[in-house]
This record gives structure tokens, sequence and C-alpha cells, in this order.
């Protein structure tokens, strides 16, 4: 076990980006340290606070997703087009956070990244009109992306012999910070006089917590590399070299986590989108809707444990996959038959079928042997999962204003379940892409 006081450094000063080494000095020597434990607390209440807020600006709207339509004058086609800006904001900034994490360190970066939600936040309810929500919701959405990125780069290099519990804490916070928004939206925004403007903004206050986190965080990494004579050490592993650019492009098993990232994100997408409408239409009230969607997004709390544990001592993951878009298929035909009349059971189970995401996120880990390449495979199955989803929840939008149901909206997302079961097998075949090289 290592000692807390190098640990301490190792953290600090890996959290900044790299400072050229300067002659030890007895001055420098003695330059206090930040506390271990003190150090720790921080950047483990840091981790809660972000996961917390890369979720609610998404499925907030979601759940007040009408009345933004009617004081907007949305067709359902620009509502698609709504659902699907986190996509493509994920895929375009997502892809920059690994090079904005070498130049300024990826404590700095995460704070840019609340920062950025924040301010989306607080700008979106004064918008007057469909663009200038778009853009509000871009900014929002920029700095989940690059949150998105790099909080399982910072789970697996700061927390390197606890990195199934982090990563666990890191995954139910998020769920819950999901899940918190879709219940508590309707009943927040009726509570504040029924303006479903005061209902989005109100999650800006997560945003400002998370800020006032990070930033002495990111100030803190700054000292400690200059200050502390094992900085340069350090700072290696954020410069190790990277794997080849091109075994990503022909690496079999990379474009099969590629897809498989990016089916279970579209079906993810439409659910927090459109569910709450599907129940809506169905004769479910508003905020019964809401929790409805809350209870699809909580199932990730206890499962985010147990799934990845379960995938990590199996040679071959497929099994998973097949059962949870098995579970996926029955919660779409029970939305189709009766979706009103078994509300909770399709909800319950299209939340185990939403799991495919942390199953997606530790098979990333699985396919490539050397660190390096695991964030080259996972810049790359993000980049291009997240382009991947970006027609679905356009198209179901279309598909609903067209013919005025929900009969082929529900159809498609049923059928996305089978080749998402086809690549999820592929991908989870016990191979790495340093084979493949």
């Amino acid at each position: 076990m290592s000692d807390p006081q190098q640990t301490s450094a190792t953290t600090a000063a890996t959290l900044a980006p790299p400072s050229p080494a300067a002659p030890a000095s007895p001055v420098a020597a003695k330059a206090p340290r930040p506390s271990a434990g003190w150090l720790t607390r921080l950047l483990m209440a840091g981790l809660v606070l972000a996961a917390l807020n890369l979720r609610p600006a998404i499925t907030s709207l979601g759940a007040l997703l009408e009345e933004v339509r009617d004081g907007l004058h949305m067709s359902g086609g620009t509502a698609g087009l709504l659902t699907s800006v986190p996509p493509l904001c994920f895929a375009v900034f997502g892809s920059l956070a690994p090079r904005l994490s070498r130049r300024l360190g990826p404590g700095r970066v995460v704070l840019a990244g609340m920062a950025a939600i924040t301010a989306g936040l607080l700008l979106r309810p004064f918008a007057g009109g469909t663009a200038a929500f778009l853009a509000a919701s871009a900014l929002a959405l920029m700095g989940i992306a690059l949150s998105n990125v790099l909080m399982p780069v910072i789970v697996k290099r700061y927390f390197p012999d606890r990195v199934g519990t982090m990563t666990g804490l890191y995954s139910m916070s998020l769920a819950l910070g999901t899940s918190l928004a879709a219940a508590a939206t309707v009943p927040l925004t009726q509570a504040l006089g029924g303006d479903w403007r005061l209902g989005l903004g109100v999650w800006a206050g997560l945003g400002v917590l998370a800020v006032a986190v990070w930033l002495p965080l990111a100030r803190t990494r700054v000292r400690a590399a200059e200050d502390t004579p094992e900085a340069p050490q350090a700072s290696g592993p954020a410069t190790a070299p990277e794997a080849p650019a091109l075994r990503m492009a022909r690496s079999r098993t990379a474009w099969a986590l590629a897809c498989f990232f990016g089916l279970q994100a579209t079906g993810a997408y439409i659910t927090m989108g459109w569910m709450p409408q599907i129940f809506r239409d169905a004769g479910v009230s508003a905020g019964t809707a809401g929790v409805l969607l809350a209870v699809t997004m909580v199932m990730g709390v206890p499962l985010a444990f147990v799934i990845p544990r379960l995938a990590t001592r199996m040679r071959n993951q497929g099994p998973i996959v097949v059962a949870l878009a098995l579970c996926g298929l029955t919660g779409y035909a029970g939305l189709h038959l009766a979706p009103a009349g078994g509300a909770w059971v399709w909800a319950v189970l299209l939340g185990v079928s939403n799991c495919a995401f942390p199953l997606a996120l530790t098979m990333i880990g699985m396919r490539s042997r050397t660190g390096a390449g695991v964030v080259r495979l996972s810049a790359f199955a993000q980049s291009v999962g997240y382009l991947i989803s970006i027609p679905g929840p356009i198209l179901v939008g279309t598909l609903y204003e067209h013919s005025g149901g929900w009969d082929l909206p529900l159809t498609l997302m049923a059928a996305l379940m089978v080749p998402q079961m086809v690549v999820g097998v592929l991908a989870g075949r016990d191979r790495t892409i340093e084979d493949e090289g």
C-alpha cells in the first residue's frame, strides 16, 4: 500500500498540467503539502457533484418537453432535434477533452465543464426562441461532454486502488442526478408558479455547488505541482505514449464497441426525451410521467455496482448484453400494448435495459491492455457512438408527428434492440485491440 503523503502529492500533481522540474531546495523540500485525507475527501465530493450535474439538463427537459414545445412553438421534428443535441455535443466536444486535459490538466477542464453547465442552465430560461434555447442547451451540453470523458479518467488515475468503488460511486451519483431531475422538475415547476422556465433553471444550483468544489481543487493542483518535489515524476501517466491511431479505425472490436455504445445511447436519449410524453399521451398525469422516468433512471443506481463487477468476472460479456436487450424489448412491447396499465413495470424494464451504459464503459476498459489504449478506445467508441445515436430521437419525433401516435416510433425503438444485441455480443468477446493490431 502506498504512503498517504506520497499518494496525496501524486494526486495533486497529476491533476495539474506538467510543469518544468526545478532544482530542489531546502525551502521547497519543507513546503507544506496538502493533507491526503483532505485532498481525498474534496476530490470525492467533486466527483459526486460533477456526476450529479451530468444529466439534469437533459432529463429536466424531458419532463417538461410538452410545455417547452408549446412555449417556443416547436414542431415535433424540432423537438426531436432538441433531444438529439446531447449526443451531437457529446460527440463533437467530447473528442476535445483528451487534448484539453493534456494542455490544461483534467482538474481545470472539469472546472470549466461545470462552469459551462451552470451558465447554460442559467441562460436557457431567458431564451426567447428555439435558436437561443438550443444555443444555451448546447453550452450546458458542452460542459457535460468534457466532463463525461474525463470523469472515468480521473477515477482510474487518482484512485487506482479503488477503481471499482469510485466508479460505482460516480455511476450511482450520475443515476441519482438523472432520476432526481426527472422526478422533481414537474413538482418544482408547480411550486414555482407553473413557469417551465423556472423549473428548468433551478437545476443551475447544482452546477454552482460543483464549481465551488472544483475551483479550490484546480487551484490546489497548480500549487502542488510547483511546490512538490515529486510532481515531475507524478505527471508521467498524463504524458505516457498513446496507442497508435490506426488500431482504432482498423479494429473490429473498437467498431463493435462504438456501434454498441451508439445504439444503447440512442435508446437512452429516446427514453429520456420521449418516455414522459408516451405516458402523458396514454392518460398519465405530467407529475406521474416524470416519476416514471425517474424510476427508469434510478435503476442505474444499484445496477451500476452490480453489472460492472459481474462483467469483469466473465470472460465474455455477451450474455449480459442479451439479457439487457430482452428487458428492453419487453418494455417496448408493454408500452405498445398497455402503456398506462403496466406503466411501472415497463419503466423498470427499460431502466434495466438502459444499464447497457455502464456495461459499455466496463467493456471499454477490458478491451485494451494499456492505459493509453483505454483512453484512445474510449474516445473513439464514445465519439463515434454518439454520432451514431443522433438520428434516433429526431426520427422518433418525426414519426410521432406524422403518424399521430406511438405505434411506429415504438416499433423503431424495439427494432434497434436487435442490432444492439449483435454488436454487443461481438464487443463482449474475450479479446483486446492489441490482439487485432
